[in-house]
């Protein structure tokens, strides 16, 4: 037998796949390099920024390394600022709106894709209607309304907006997935004997995880850092949440630039740790409806 056909053989079946190097394979490796670059070079900037002087940070040299790295800029920032009670703020407020929209927006997307009634399209659309309507045009209204309730200066203030705007997405995103469910499933536990509350709680909700955890994850990052109607409906500093940490670094002759990063840095890291650690949950979560199951 040929030893040069046994070397053919018995060659990989990737050796003898291998595509060529094409010129689009490079175009897009340098695309994804660039935006890798361009979207990872802020954080580090930021670290960086966190670990100057004031002198060094108003020289205007953005690439440049420190000449001594001041880790005192953190423990200014969670002394100076009130970080602790920021971030506890932060956290309850936060909470409480994602487990406000999961409860909600499930229930409002199993009625939608699996009851059968004539308006379902429109009650969709009117939600998703709420997609496009600017946080900012809102904030009058609110204030009037919220003045009128007495509960201006409270975090129920910034929670029931917060929970409005983030609806529409989550039940766009669980519809979706909902409808992609098989109704034998249904029909199965309600020849069981189970009603319709213990099929959604017991049936429906646990298949319906891949979803709910994106929504919370969306929820989480779009939550977390908004300072808008935060800066709009609450004065008393011991309810303020963490965007508002960066002013106590701020007076009127003179600002403490390195704390201010510092403080930046802290308040982007959880929303970083958690979006990297469950990043492909969003994924899975988005996806979850497009191929019927």
């Amino acid at each position: 037998m040929n030893p040069t056909a046994d070397i053919v053989l018995n060659r990989p079946k990737a050796a003898r796949r291998r595509k060529p190097f094409s010129i689009g394979k490079g175009a897009a490796l340098i695309l994804f390099g660039i935006l890798f670059v361009t979207q990872l070079y802020p954080l580090v900037w930021l670290v960086l920024y966190s670990l100057k002087n004031n002198e060094e940070i108003l020289s205007g040299n953005f690439f440049a390394l420190p000449a001594k790295f001041l880790w005192n800029n953190y423990a200014d920032a969670i002394s100076g600022g009130n970080y602790w009670q920021y971030l506890l703020n932060s956290v309850k407020v936060t909470s409480i709106t994602m487990a406000a929209v999961i409860v909600l927006s499930s229930m409002v997307a199993y009625a939608i894709s699996r009851f059968r009634f004539r308006y379902a399209n429109a009650v969709m659309l009117v939600f998703l209607l709420g997609m496009m309507i600017p946080m900012q045009s809102t904030l009058l209204p609110l204030m009037v309304i919220f003045k009128k309730m007495d509960i201006l200066n409270t975090h129920m203030a910034i929670i029931l907006p917060y929970i409005a705007f983030q609806l529409p997405i989550a039940i766009f995103i669980l519809s979706g997935f909902m409808k992609t469910i098989p109704h034998e499933i249904e029909e199965s536990a309600l020849m069981d004997g189970a009603n319709i509350y213990r099929t959604f709680w017991s049936i429906i909700l646990p298949i319906s995880v891949p979803p709910m955890m994106t929504v919370c994850i969306l929820t989480f990052i779009q939550i977390w850092n908004e300072y808008i109607l935060a800066a709009t409906f609450i004065s008393s500093a011991s309810l303020k949440t963490l965007p508002f940490g960066v002013y106590s670094f701020v007076s009127q002759y003179s600002a403490n630039y390195g704390a201010i990063g510092a403080y930046l840095v802290l308040g982007a890291a959880p929303v970083i740790l958690i979006y990297f650690l469950l990043s492909e949950r969003i994924t899975q979560g988005m996806v979850a409806g497009a191929v019927k199951g």
